[in-house]
């Protein structure tokens, strides 16, 4: 896959370098080609701010795009992977107005910011019963013992899923991500990823369907009962709604949280720095979302012709909007590969831009901050206990396999 990768188009090599450190390939593409055909995603690249930018408030560029990612896959197949196109179709990331507004309205009242800052305590506590089994022993796995558990269980208790079955839906969305991190869809992935969308359908509909017979204060209840001009969620709008939530609240939070933590003790005059001046825990959390990224790419449809760059697009194209190349754009960051955590007019693209923002952004930045500030607080001399990370395969989700710890 590697050889194949690196013939079909060198700026994204499969390879441990890349996978390691992709921002000077994207570099290297934003000076040669930054409007760029790749033929390993079979669309065009973009890698400069502002044309990520432009290209996230664009109308003329649809999120309706899963079913040109699937047209990857060969032609007799495309009836059988029917239900992943269908499914994901319907959730909100993958929607235009007019639906992307009314859906966005309904879960927004069910998802307010009241509900949101009213996590905080549980989401401290969570946060601290993770320190305390780890606490004594000196040592740990910052992803296996904190960043995968406490959004993973945030999110469930948000929906109502039980505790116990917080596995189940983790093994369930490893699937979807490998499916949606690959440049275009194949065949082993799209199979595993939807019989895994499927057994996650059949989850939810359980338990919303419980929710309508013996309502509890969760936001599958609230889901339920979201109206808006008397209108609702339907049942399949319902069901992708809680599958989204379930993989996105926790999957890029996990990641983020390894991948800002990494960043902290790889730059020890940083991490000093928010250690003597815990009020910068904020600012520091959002320059971790622009340095190091956990969703590194975006993509939309041409919905007609348009010129980007001077690259004529034709309609019916894929662009992929380089999230991690925009943030390191120098032309938008002065000295763009220096993290700082007193950066200002940190205005990254790390939760997208406009009538697409992350409706999460707010529960994952709590999150991160709280988890972050509690571990300086609480392990003093945190270090890296080894000098080989590694990193998983994937092209769009860019996460940590484990980030050992000492302290």
């Amino acid at each position: 896959l590697q050889k194949a990768t690196e013939a079909s188009d060198p700026y994204f090599p499969l390879s441990p370098a890349f996978l390691a450190d992709p921002y000077p390939f994207y570099d290297r593409l934003r000076s040669e080609d930054p409007v760029h055909w790749s033929n390993l995603w079979g669309s065009w690249v973009l890698t400069r701010y502002a044309d990520v930018v432009s290209t996230m408030r664009d109308p003329r560029l649809s999120n309706r795009r899963i079913a040109v990612y699937l047209d990857a896959l060969p032609e007799e197949v495309w009836e059988e992977t029917r239900p992943i196109a269908t499914h994901i179709a319907t959730w909100l990331g993958f929607s235009d107005p007019p639906d992307h507004t009314r859906l966005r309205a309904l879960i927004s009242k069910a998802f307010t910011p009241r509900v949101v800052e009213g996590l905080r305590p549980r989401i401290q506590a969570i946060v601290n019963d993770l320190l305390d089994k780890v606490q004594d022993a000196g040592q740990m796995d910052l992803i296996h013992d904190l960043a995968y558990p406490l959004p993973a269980t945030v999110i469930a208790e948000l929906l109502g899923v039980p505790s116990q079955d917080r596995d189940r839906f983790k093994a369930w969305s490893d699937d979807v991500v490998a499916f949606l991190g690959t440049g275009l869809a194949r065949l082993d992935t799209t199979r595993r990823a939807q019989q895994s969308l499927l057994d996650l359908q059949d989850y939810c509909y359980r338990l919303i369907e419980e929710r309508r017979l013996r309502p509890t204060d969760d936001l599958i209840t609230r889901l339920v009962q979201a109206e808006e001009h008397g209108d609702a969620l339907t049942k399949d709008e319902l069901l992708a709604t809680c599958v989204s939530l379930l993989i996105a609240g926790h999957e890029t939070t996990t990641n983020q949280i390894g991948n800002g933590v990494l960043a902290l003790l790889r730059n020890p005059n940083q991490l000093q720095k928010l250690r003597d001046d815990p009020s910068l825990v904020a600012s520091a959390f959002e320059e971790m979302l622009r340095y190091d990224v956990s969703i590194q790419r975006n993509w939309r449809i041409a919905t007609e012709d348009l010129t980007i760059g001077g690259k004529r697009i034709r309609e019916g194209q894929l662009i992929v909007q380089l999230l991690g190349a925009a943030n390191h754009d120098p032309a938008q960051f002065p000295d763009p590969h220096r993290f700082d955590i007193t950066r200002v007019d940190n205005r990254h693209v790390s939760f997208g831009y406009g009538i697409h923002f992350c409706l999460g952004a707010p529960l994952a930045r709590m999150e991160g901050q709280i988890a972050i500030s509690t571990l300086l607080k609480r392990l003093p001399g945190l270090q890296l206990a080894t000098d080989s990370i590694e990193w998983h395969e994937n092209l769009a989700f860019r996460a940590l396999k484990a980030l050992p710890a000492k302290f």
